[in-house]
């Protein structure tokens, strides 16, 4: 139906859904230093509104046949300014399949080591969080309160029954 540089519009007869093009994947960060986890916070277009992450980006991207492991590592330097030494593969996920196709590689980062202050490419404008995993409902919460949008995969972290 349409297609753009990173999205595409398709039909199946009566279903409608959006896929990545190219081939390009996403490749989704969980990375815990010392009982504390890196959240990202950004303002996301389609929401109107900042939104909390995990770190993630895309694969491929950018340079054609990426590792997602060598991408995972890049894009969290570039978003929290922590280097991971490597990253353990936990897998493959679909976040919303009932309308985009997109997986996602969710990766745990190894040996971290602060060498910035994060915050993304140009234009990004992240906003870098290390939050103790005690305290992430109540981080959550706060966040909710003051209109941020949470994403989904932040469920991960949280006790079972939680907001």
């Amino acid at each position: 139906m349409w297609e753009g540089r990173f999205i595409t519009a398709r039909r199946q007869g009566k279903w409608e859904y959006v896929a990545r093009s190219r081939g390009i994947r996403a490749a989704v960060i969980l990375a815990i230093d010392e009982g504390h986890v890196l959240l990202v916070e950004q303002f996301r277009v389609p929401l109107g509104r900042n939104c909390i992450e995990l770190p993630a980006g895309l694969v491929g991207d950018e340079t054609a046949g990426e590792a997602a492991d060598i991408a995972a590592i890049r894009e969290l330097e570039e978003e929290t300014g922590y280097l991971a030494e490597s990253m353990e593969d936990c897998g493959e996920f679909y976040s919303s399949p009932g309308m985009v196709s997109e997986s996602f590689s969710l990766f745990r980062a190894i040996g971290l080591t602060k060498t910035g202050d994060g915050g993304g490419t140009d234009g990004e404008d992240i906003i870098v969080h290390r939050v103790h995993l005690d305290k992430l409902d109540q981080f959550i919460a706060t966040k909710r309160a003051a209109g941020a949008g949470i994403d989904v995969r932040l469920l991960l972290l949280l006790p079972f029954g939680q907001p």
